[in-house]
């Protein structure tokens, strides 16, 4: 009975309501007023607190909030790694256009004169053909009596050239400032050009590859029959890869900032230039 009594009087003290009152305290009027129960008050609080989780729960899973989570972090960081790589390819190409459109635009408003040049250079090729290849009175007749007198021991060194005469453009007019040196593993020379200085093929080929580099140039690779020529620290590429070039046709302009870094290769071995080009 007493057990009863304790219930009916926890449930009464629960369920027993109180008045809540906001009075004005100058003049003790009665503002606002509400009866609550102690069941009601908890009623409320749980209902807030459910409410409040449901909101919070929803800010963070439709919101950049979610970021913070454990989980989602791995995927955008994934996302941000793949934007930004797409983000520097497309950059490159809009810079290969972006030049691309700065020479044709040079070459229609006559900035650039790239056929002087290369005129100059076939002149200059054809007279040194000449002289390679023209003997004199005096060599022929030595080389006569010579022959005449050891025959029998040139017969064991008789070994006619099978190979043509192969003549190289120069590349670009300038100084060199850096020499070969295989040793110190640099397998091209250095050439210090005027701003806008025309760079020729040395040879007749194809444009294989050209590449943007870090310091804001650009190098282009020229198979040639039998030899690969590359020009690094050019300044603005006038061909396109897969186009076929003509020995002393320009195919790049000389960079502002960095002299004309040119490299020679023949079976995947590198070729002092200054062996066989007259700079």
């Amino acid at each position: 009975m007493v057990s009863s009594n304790n219930k009916d009087s926890f449930w009464r003290r629960l369920l027993y309501k109180y008045r809540l009152s906001v009075m004005n305290e100058d003049t003790f009027t009665e503002i606002w007023h509400t009866r609550l129960s102690r069941m009601g008050v908890f009623v409320l609080l749980s209902l807030l607190f459910v409410v409040t989780l449901a909101i919070y729960s929803l800010l963070i899973f439709y919101t950049p909030i979610r970021n913070v989570l454990p989980g989602y972090s791995e995927s955008i960081r994934q996302r941000l790694i793949d934007e930004s790589q797409r983000v520097d390819s497309l950059g490159t190409v809009l810079e290969l256009q972006t030049q691309y459109l700065s020479v044709i635009r040079d070459v229609v408003s006559g900035e650039v004169k790239s056929d002087t040049i290369q005129s100059l250079d076939s002149m200059q090729i054809v007279m040194r053909e000449q002289l390679l290849e023209a003997k004199n009175a005096a060599t022929v007749d030595f080389m006569a009596q010579y022959e005449e007198k050891e025959r029998d021991y040139l017969q064991l060194f008789d070994v006619q050239q099978t190979q043509p005469v192969i003549t190289f453009f120069l590349p670009a007019h300038g100084v060199i400032v850096s020499h070969y040196s295989a040793e110190a593993k640099q397998f091209g020379v250095e050439i210090q050009t005027p701003l806008n200085e025309n760079i020729t093929a040395v040879l007749a080929g194809s444009i294989i590859h050209v590449n943007y580099e870090l310091n804001n140039t650009f190098s282009v690779f020229v198979q040639h029959q039998t030899y690969l020529s590359i020009y690094r620290n050019v300044g603005k590429v006038l061909k396109h890869v897969g186009e076929s070039v003509q020995a002393g046709e320009s195919i790049a302009l000389s960079s502002d900032k960095y002299p004309l870094y040119f490299e020679l290769w023949q079976n995947g071995m590198s070729i002092n230039p200054e062996e066989v080009i007259v700079f």
